[in-house]
């Protein structure tokens, strides 16, 4: 029997499905902003995730070099694919959940704003972001086409600029306790000691 790489690449979007759900549920209720980044400079984020998706998520877009396949159809490559994305989407969520009502989906400081360190942050500064680009290579190899590969990498340089902004923030507003932070943490991943 054949494998079916879009079954597997649909399985894949499953966890999306749940990640977008949970994510406007969980932004009833949130801190009034103290401080918020430009709005131009939140359109180019915007943009880049937006391409990123469609890349991913349009099966239209999978035309010409986009839809070349880079790796071969397996159902075992599809299944790691699946359990990337599901594993990804968990992280992501269980940091969601960690940070409260401090999250936005823009570059801010609420007010009464916290240094979160429980749960993934006390590893990790960004586990949304490691979240969702774990995420993002399940699917990726699940969809197996370059298109995948090229809408991981927007992502990557998005998800990147936009932590690094989110640090200059955070040291501004707590100084020498997040700086302590940065030390004993990595960006995406735990950092090795």
């Amino acid at each position: 029997m054949k494998p079916d790489p879009e079954y597997w690449f649909h399985l894949a979007c499953v966890p999306w499905v749940v990640f977008i759900v949970y994510w406007f549920m969980s932004a009833i209720k949130l801190k009034a902003v103290k401080k918020r980044e430009p709005g131009a400079e939140r359109l180019v984020y915007v943009f880049c995730m937006f391409t990123m998706y469609m890349l991913m998520f349009n099966d239209l877009l999978g035309v010409g070099w986009l839809g070349r396949r880079y790796e071969p159809e397996s159902a075992r490559i599809g299944a790691i694919g699946v359990a990337l994305s599901f594993a990804g989407i968990a992280l992501a969520i269980w940091a969601r959940w960690h940070l409260g009502q401090n999250w936005s989906a823009t570059v801010t400081l609420k007010e009464g704003h916290e240094l979160i360190r429980s749960g993934p942050y006390g590893r990790i500064r960004h586990p949304i972001y490691t979240g969702m680009l774990l995420a993002l290579v399940g699917t990726a190899v699940a969809l197996g086409q370059y298109r995948g590969l090229l809408s991981l990498g927007i992502a990557f340089g998005t998800l990147f600029a936009k932590a690094r902004k989110e640090e200059r923030f955070l040291v501004g507003e707590f100084g020498d306790r997040f700086r302590e932070h940065v030390a004993r943490t990595g960006m995406f991943l735990p950092k090795v000691t």
